[in-house]
This record gives structure tokens, sequence and C-alpha cells, in this order.
């Protein structure tokens, strides 16, 4: 298994990360993804560690916690031989304070999590959206005081916009505190968005990507086909799923569908393992958060590292995935194009 620098830090991450949203099956939302037990939680860690994968992504809404406890509970005896990211920001419980970034809130969630978890400690600590009602200050204040009290050691954020992040960025450099290194974001061949802006800034800023739903929302799985009904297991079955997932046309997803089955036939590969692989050769890419019902679904998932697309199949994926980009960042590649680099 590959490692890379998370961001600009001396922190090493596997290419591939095992996200436990399958785990626990506390809700409809998350029932829809998966419902792993703590036993069948060990046994995919197993899995994972025999392949070289050490890191574990999750979040305290994710079953209402009981991913981590669930989490906690299959890393239990081995935690010197894992690395573990989870976040907090959105709703947890009642009261006016449970809720955000505020020191309140962050403090008491990761006091939270380490319980659940089982350790003293979390290696990558990310907040999981951004919080207008707080000053960027104080969350980065915040978070910089857990690592100096060794609870987190190194800080990240998920779903932020470009200036929010960079707002965040510019308040540590301002006050010497920890700055964040990656941003855990939404990316896919149905999901390019985040190459608009988030790209460029992770590039100039040193903010590694934790790619979370690289397949799409379960649409780059192989299962979804043009004029085929929907596979019993998938989360696009559920209306709650459906309704907090990002929206793609169908059509489009066909299309692109379509030249991953080309380049499938081509590799030999399945289809996730091509679409996982286009994106382990991307910029800013740190790791990719990959998802698992069932060990066979996390192999062919492991499948996706140890080999490279070519050139041209990388430009037919890119071709056949490619949008109309929002203002100001179609302006913007009519200067560069404009404007070509020196030879």
């Amino acid at each position: 298994m590959e490692h890379r620098p998370l961001g600009r830090s001396g922190f090493k991450v596997p290419v591939l990360s095992l996200g436990t949203g399958t785990f626990g099956g506390g809700n409809e939302f998350f029932k829809a993804w998966g419902d792993t037990d703590a036993k069948g939680a060990a046994h995919l860690v197993d899995v994972c560690l025999d392949a070289g994968l050490t890191l574990f992504d999750s979040a305290d809404i994710y079953s209402g916690g009981l991913a981590e406890e669930v989490l906690g509970a299959a890393i239990k005896g081995r935690r010197d031989k894992v690395l573990i990211s989870t976040k907090a920001t959105f709703r947890f419980g009642d009261g006016p304070n449970n809720v955000g970034s505020s020191r309140f809130h962050l403090t008491r969630s990761v006091e939270a999590a380490l319980k659940r978890l089982g350790t003293d400690y979390i290696d990558l600590f990310q907040l999981h959206g951004f919080d207008a009602a707080t000053p960027v200050e104080e969350a980065v204040s915040t978070l910089d005081g857990l690592v100096k009290a060794g609870k987190i050691r190194y800080v990240g954020c998920s779903n932020f916009s470009g200036w929010h992040l960079m707002k965040s960025l510019a308040a540590a450099d301002r006050y010497g505190w920890t700055r964040y290194v990656a941003h855990q974001a939404y990316y896919s061949l149905v999901g390019r968005d985040y190459e608009w802006e988030l790209m460029p800034l992770g590039l100039d800023q040193g903010v590694g990507c934790v790619v979370w739903s690289p397949l799409g929302w379960g649409r780059l799985t192989g299962k979804l086909r043009r004029g085929q009904p929907l596979p019993k297991t998938s989360r696009l079955n559920s209306q709650v799923s459906n309704e907090k997932g990002p929206p793609v046309a169908d059509e489009y997803v066909f299309r692109v569908v379509d030249a991953l089955d080309a380049v499938a036939a081509e590799t030999g590969r399945t289809l996730p393992q091509v679409a996982l692989n286009w994106l382990l050769g991307r910029p800013t890419v740190a790791t990719v958060v990959i998802g698992a019902r069932d060990e066979q679904q996390l192999r062919d998932n492991l499948g996706a590292v140890g080999w490279s697309l070519t050139p041209a199949q990388v430009a037919r994926l890119d071709e056949a995935s490619a949008v109309t980009l929002a203002y100001p960042y179609w302006h913007q590649r009519g200067f560069a194009e404009r404007n070509p680099p020196p030879v």
C-alpha cells in the first residue's frame, strides 16, 4: 500500500482508508449504507491491515456515535497498528450548544469521541462542516489547544468552501496556531466540483484531500445501468439517503459509466477499481475513503491500488466526466488558454 504525506505535513497516510459509515446502522439513513457489528468490523479491519490499509475514518454523527463505538471495539488491543480519523460539528444532542464549532462543542465532542473509540488520542480530527456562527479564530484556537493537550495529532476540515478554508488558514498563520493539513471533500468522476477552487487552494496552501464518496454516492459501483432497475443493496434505494446525497443527472452518470466500462475492459479491472484509481492520480489527493458492506466489496476496492491508468485512459475518463464550469471558473480557464506558460 502506497503512503503519501497528508498535505504539507510529515504525517503519512495510506492512499486508501476505510470509512465507517457502514458500521452500526443506527438509523434509516445509515442502514442504507450498512449495519456492520463489532465482530464484522473486526474482520474488515483484519483484511485492511493485511493489505496495508491502516487509516479508519469515522464521525460522531455516524449512527449517533455507534460507528465510533463499533470501530473502537474492532481495534481494541491494536491501537498502535491503526490510524484513526473522526469528525464533529453537526448537531449531536439537544440544546443550543450541542452543535457547531464553538470551544464548548468541539471540546465536548473530542472528549466523547475518545471514550467511544477507547483511545486517548485521535490521529486526525476534522470539522465536519463550516459553522458560520462561530468565529474561525475560536474554532482554530480550540483545535490548537487540543493538539497541545495531546488529544489530537493533526487537524483538518470537511465540506468547506474555498473562502472558509482560506480564512481559517489565515487565522492559524496570524496567531501561530495549528494549521489544517487535510480537507475531507466530496470528489468523484461524477462530482468534480472540488477541482474548481478547492484543489488549487490545496496545492497552494499544502492541504491534502481526503476524498469521501469516491464512487459518487454508490453510482459508480458497476451496478447502476441504463434501463435497468436499481440493485437491491444500494443506498440509492433509500429516499432519505437520496435526499441528503449529491444530486447527479442520470444521463451524466450513464455517460461516465460507459467510459468506465471501456477502460475496465482494457485493464481487466472492475468499474470501482478504475474509478478509484483515477482519483489516486489527481493532484492533492492524499487518501481515498472507501466503504464496504462486506469483505467481497472491501477486497474489490483494495484492488484499486498497485497499478496505473494510461494517459489515454485518463483522458477518456476526463472527457466523459467533463461539465461546463460555473462562473468565474470558465472565465479563468479562458485566461490560461490564451496565456500558456513559456516553454
